[in-house]
């Protein structure tokens, strides 16, 4: 994981003196409309794959959350090529990025279905290759294409290809048994039944996840807007030295926690010893994370990527509580899915896309408007620990 997490970091520090400011805050935009999308054709049905049985149930989740992945993107293909028929000036006069969109949503959200099947069969060692093989495979084609094209296309069209990578690797490592389709009809029924069986995943918390993956992608795509891409790639690039470690990282805990939580909530309708342990273990690690953050940014920043990114050493100071809190929140909001408050869980993502939303479109400056967003998700994160802390109490609750 250590591996993983140094990677895009250090890429980072070439991506930022190949590619200008502006570029990268295109680029941004982008990828953040591919994450959002990359969501919604999930159904949120690779969750499931941590609550399935062992051995065959779960392949054939695998099998099915795969085959929703390529029937939601069949449908965000028409539908954006339609657009761009019926719009041609839709997308800046050039359908590039929207022909890499595709693609990148088909192949991001098919990563996301390897990892969490790996992660639900505790094979925590190939669960690592992958995230390792993609991250090389998207940084270093990136940083390759940057030395011809350094613009906002070239770092769409290396992200595809280094996601291609990656989850021909996710798929050489764990293969998926194709056996159930060798009957169509047979596939399709057990299909339709695996759709009723877990449909409270893309009834709730497909609309909770996909509100909180817009929440994430909206400060940037307003400050874009509102400040310029420039500020937009200052900011995107603050969001990606901050969250790719801690998301990682956070990773690598809720991979653990997810399977040790919903066995132990199966045999004893509780999991609270695992939520009190884990929590015990992310707490440290935020108050250091904060630590480091305070007194090492702006410098940092300054060494690592150059003197035009000094802003985004500023932005890290701001959003530091906001960071820390989620490095400790985000893994144990699985409590969520293992007691089936997913409804608890939507209401909690309608109040965050309420406050960045109103955060982000006062008439304040920047540095007021990151400042607020910082703290009003701060308070959300504290809400969402003494709820998710409640759920796990299950039966004792």
């Amino acid at each position: 994981m250590a591996v993983a997490q140094a990677i895009p970091l250090i890429g980072s520090l070439v991506l930022t003196r190949l590619y200008a400011p502006t570029e990268f805050g295109i680029f941004s935009v982008w990828l953040g409309l591919v994450l959002l999308a990359s969501v919604i054709v999930t159904g949120r049905l690779e969750v499931t794959l941590a609550i399935e049985h062992d051995g065959g149930p779960r392949n054939f989740a695998a099998l099915a959350t795969l085959a929703t992945i390529t029937l939601g993107c069949l449908f965000l293909g028409m539908a954006a090529g339609g657009a761009y028929l019926l719009v041609p000036n839709l997308y800046g006069g050039t359908p590039v990025l929207l022909l890499a969109g595709v693609p990148a949503v088909l192949l991001t959200a098919s990563a996301q279905t390897w990892q969490s099947w790996a992660a639900a069969e505790g094979q925590y060692r190939y669960l690592s290759g992958m995230r390792i093989a993609q991250a090389l495979g998207v940084t270093g084609t990136q940083i390759g294409v940057g030395w011809f094209a350094p613009n906002s296309i070239a770092l769409a069209l290396g992200h595809v290809f280094g996601l291609l990578l990656g989850t021909c690797f996710a798929a050489y490592l764990m293969p998926v048994a194709l056996s159930p389709l060798r009957s169509l009809s047979g596939f399709l029924i057990n299909l339709r039944a695996f759709w009723s069986r877990n449909r409270r995943f893309p009834l709730l918390s497909l609309p909770a996840d996909s509100i909180n993956s817009a929440s994430a992608q909206l400060p940037l795509l307003i400050i874009t807007g509102k400040f310029g891409p420039k500020v937009g790639g200052l900011f995107a690039l603050t969001m990606r030295v901050l969250g790719a470690p801690i998301g990682l990282m956070g990773a690598a805990v809720l991979d653990v926690f997810k399977r040790s939580a919903a066995s132990s909530y199966r045999e004893q309708a509780n999991c609270q010893g695992d939520y009190v342990r884990t929590f015990r273990v992310l707490a440290a690690g935020g108050v250091l994370l904060a630590i480091g953050v305070m007194l090492l940014s702006e410098p940092v920043f300054v060494l690592a990527f150059g003197e035009p990114w000094r802003e985004a050493g500023l932005i890290a100071i701001w959003l530091v509580p906001m960071f820390a809190l989620r490095f400790v929140a985000s893994p144990l909001s699985y409590v969520f899915y293992i007691a089936g408050k997913q409804h608890v869980d939507l209401v909690w993502q309608c109040a965050l896309l309420v406050m960045t939303v109103t955060v982000f479109l006062l008439p304040t400056d920047f540095e007021t408007s990151v400042r607020g967003y910082a703290i009003g998700y701060s308070f959300l994160y504290l809400a969402y620990l003494a709820m998710s802390y409640r759920f796990s109490k299950g039966s004792k609750a």
